[in-house]
C-alpha cells in the first residue's frame, strides 16, 4: 500500500520504552532531547530504562482513577478478550466487528511516531497497528459521511474511576474525515511489539500524531460515521481550553500554559526545552487539511 508520508524517525528516536510507559518519571524529569529527538545511537543507550514495575506503575486512564498510580493498580479488572467493536452510523455494513475479525483483515506495521501532549511534555514512540483508513472501508462509508465519532468502553464493574463525574463518562472523541482517513492516521494495537497494556488503553486506540495526545482515545468499542461534529469529552469539560480539533500548533497557547516549547522525556531533569514543531513535526503532511481554516479560532 502506497502512503503519502515520509518517516524521518528511526529506532535510535524512540523515548526508551521504560521512560514511554511510566508516568512518574514523565512528571519527575521532563526534559528535552533535540527536536528531532535522540540523534545517535550512544545517546539513546545514556537513557537507562526502568524495570517492567516501573514502567506499568504510573498512567492515565481516568476510567481506572485519577491518581497516577491508580491505572496500573486497577486496570487489570478491564477484560479484553473477547472484544468487538461496533460500527455503526452511515456505514455500509453497520455491525459488532470482533477484534480478531478485524486484525485477520488488516496489515499490522510498526510507526515510529512524536507523540506530544497538551502538557507540553512530547516523547518518540514505536507503534504497532493499522491505517484507520483501512478498517472504515472494511465496513464501507456512505456518502454524506463527514465525522468520525469514536467511545470507550465503559465498564462500572471493571473500571471504578467512572463512579466519579471526572467527565461525562464514556469518554468520547472524534475526527472529521479527512482527518481520519489520512495515511498517517492509525488503529495501534501494540507499543514496542508487544500487545499494548490494559493501561495504556488495550486493546486498540487511535494513534493520531499531528494532534494532541488526549486526541488518541483508548479501548475503543464504538465507531460512528456522522454528518455532524460529534462531542467530545475534554472538548465538553472545558471548550476554552480543549478544541475539537486540538492540532499541536506552538503558536496557540493552554489558557494554563505556553505552547511554544515542551520537554522531551529522558534528557534528564535539566535539559533544557525544545521549540514545539507546528502540527508537530507533521505539517508538510496535514497542513493542506487546515488551509482555509483559523487555526486560533478552530483550536
Amino acid at each position: 500500500m502506497a502512503h503519502r508520508w515520509k518517516n524521518d524517525l528511526t529506532r535510535d528516536d524512540i523515548t526508551p520504552e521504560a521512560l514511554f510507559l511510566n508516568r512518574r518519571q514523565v512528571m519527575a524529569g521532563l526534559a528535552g532531547l533535540g527536536l528531532a529527538g535522540l540523534s545517535t545511537r550512544a545517546e539513546a543507550e545514556t537513557l537507562k530504562p526502568n524495570t517492567w514495575d516501573e514502567i506499568t506503575s504510573y498512567n492515565n486512564y481516568y476510567e481506572f482513577g485519577t491518581g497516577k498510580g491508580d491505572p496500573a493498580a486497577n486496570a487489570h479488572r478491564l477484560t479484553t478478550e473477547p472484544w468487538s467493536v461496533t460500527i455503526d452510523g452511515l456505514v455500509e455494513r453497520p455491525g459488532e466487528y470482533q477484534f480478531d475479525e478485524i486484525m485477520a483483515k488488516m496489515t499490522i506495521e510498526e510507526r515510529i511516531y512524536r507523540l506530544r501532549c497538551v502538557e507540553a511534555w512530547s516523547m518518540v514512540v514505536p507503534w504497532n497497528g493499522f491505517e484507520l483508513a483501512d478498517l472504515l472501508a472494511l465496513a464501507g462509508v456512505r456518502s454524506g459521511a463527514k465525522y468520525v465519532a469514536f467511545e470507550t468502553a465503559y465498564r462500572p464493574e471493571e473500571m471504578p474511576g467512572v463512579r466519579f463525574p471526572v467527565i461525562d463518562w464514556p469518554y468520547r472523541e472524534g475526527l472529521r474525515l479527512d482527518e481520519a482517513m489520512h495515511p498517517l492516521t492509525i488503529m495501534a494495537t501494540g507499543i514496542y511489539d508487544r500487545p499494548i497494556p490494559n493501561q495504556n488503553g488495550a486493546p486498540l486506540r487511535v494513534v493520531v500524531p499531528w494532534k494532541y495526545g488526549f486526541k488518541s482515545i483508548k479501548s475503543i468499542v464504538r465507531i460512528t460515521l456522522t454528518d455532524k461534529e460529534p462531542p467530545t469529552s475534554w472538548n465538553m469539560l472545558q471548550p476554552n481550553e480543549y478544541g475539537f480539533y486540538a492540532n499541536v500548533n506552538p503558536k496557540v497557547d493552554h489558557p494554563r500554559w505556553s505552547q511554544a516549547s515542551e520537554r522531551k522525556i529522558g534528557g534528564g531533569l535539566f535539559s533544557q526545552r525544545e521549540p514545539t514543531l507546528m502540527f508537530n513535526g507533521y505539517e508538510d503532511e496535514v497542513a493542506a487539511l487546515y488551509e482555509d481554516m483559523d487555526l486560533t479560532k478552530f483550536f
